[in-house]
């Protein structure tokens, strides 16, 4: 197995739907929006939230895998997702072009850390 490297993320995060992209401060060095026929979904810092929320879910840290993550790789993740599932941990998973930011509610984010350690992953 490659050493693979995980980052910590100090921010708390939130996930919510919101009714529009207005609010949004596009400023934020956090931000994940996806957008359906069914909904518009939004990850940020949970201080900057907008206004137009109509569902949230906060408590959330992430980590990110360190590094520009190639598309020819595979089952990067999978791993990742097991070693938690196994654990009853949930997970909330962001992709980037770059990379994949791991979000996992806070009273389970330094046992998520602690079991990735114990499987081999580096924490940064």
């Amino acid at each position: 197995m490659i050493i693979m490297r995980l980052k910590k993320l100090d921010d708390k995060l939130t996930v919510c739907k919101i009714e529009d992209i207005s609010g949004i401060d596009f400023n934020n060095d956090i931000l994940c929006l996806s957008k359906t026929k069914d909904e518009i979904s939004l990850v940020c810092k949970t201080e900057l939230i907008p206004d137009n929320v109509s569902e949230r879910e906060d408590g959330f840290k992430a980590f990110k895998i360190d590094g520009k993550l190639d598309f020819s790789l595979i089952g990067i993740l999978a791993p990742i997702a097991k070693i938690l599932a196994d654990n009853t941990i949930g997970i909330f998973v962001v992709s980037t072009f770059d990379t994949d930011y791991i979000l996992v509610k806070e009273d389970k984010f330094e046992r998520a850390l602690d079991l990735l350690s114990g499987a081999g992953y580096q924490i940064l």
